[in-house]
């Protein structure tokens, strides 16, 4: 029994830290490093590294640039796309590193799930994220990034203290991504459609009648167009042309 909560503890820390990872990794750092310095949590070998003062002082920089720039509505989205190439794998890295020191074939295997886990949690985020900025008001993005740095936080808090239930919750969660990522696949497709014919659908016309007057200048005459220009030389009393 012990060696099952064991494991399910260590499960949950594991996929719990790429989960946050691709939501807010300076968050996610902070919450596990200060915890594990001040004493609260008992965070693995592989995890140690974050209660050091430097990784701290660097993740709390990171983290009050990102508290900023996730607020204001189309740089939240721009530094969504940054992070892509850093949440991702920081998230299986973290994951990796919670499993401690068993066999290199179950720290592979939480790398790569930790790594899918964060990419599918960044995906959601940056996703949801660059819907809310088609709204002019700037509220519905500062209460998203507030309630997603607290769901770090509860998140990992969980993870940490309920690691059944947060297992649990944490299979809910895929299954809404699941549902929810070809919804805002498709939502931000129709954005970008929105976006490409207001920029250019003034010219489109212009361009669509300067291209056909362009084609029926150049099509060859035949003997009705011969006959139409015939008529009016006619009833000048010009003899019409061979």
């Amino acid at each position: 029994m012990e060696q099952l909560n064991n494991i399910t503890s260590t499960l949950a820390l594991s996929m719990g830290a790429a989960w946050a990872s691709g939501i807010n990794l300076y968050a996610a750092i902070l919450t596990l490093g200060l915890m594990g310095a001040t004493g609260n949590i008992t965070l693995p070998p592989g995890l140690e590294i974050l209660t050091d003062p430097t990784v701290l002082m660097a993740a709390g920089v990171m983290y009050f640039l990102e508290f900023f720039a996730d607020k204001i509505p189309g740089v939240d989205t721009a530094w969504d796309g940054l992070h892509t190439f850093i949440r991702i794998p920081a998230g299986a890295m973290l994951a990796a590193a919670a499993v401690g020191d068993m066999n290199p074939a179950m720290v592979l295997a939480a790398g790569l799930m930790g790594g899918g886990l964060a990419a599918s949690t960044h995906a959601t985020k940056a996703g949801t994220r660059a819907l809310i900025n088609t709204s002019p008001e700037p509220f519905s993005n500062w209460t998203a990034s507030i309630t997603e740095d607290i769901a770090v936080i509860v998140g990992l808090w969980t993870a940490l203290n309920h690691p059944t239930l947060y297992l649990v919750l944490l299979g809910l969660f895929i299954l809404l991504m699941i549902w929810l990522l070809p919804r805002l696949w498709r939502g931000i497709k129709l954005v970008g459609r929105k976006i490409r014919s207001f920029f250019g659908g003034s010219a489109a016309p212009e361009l669509a009648e300067q291209h056909a007057a362009a084609q029926s200048s150049t099509e060859p005459r035949g003997p009705e167009s011969a006959v139409e220009t015939a008529a009016p030389e006619a009833d000048k009393g010009v003899p019409p042309s061979a």
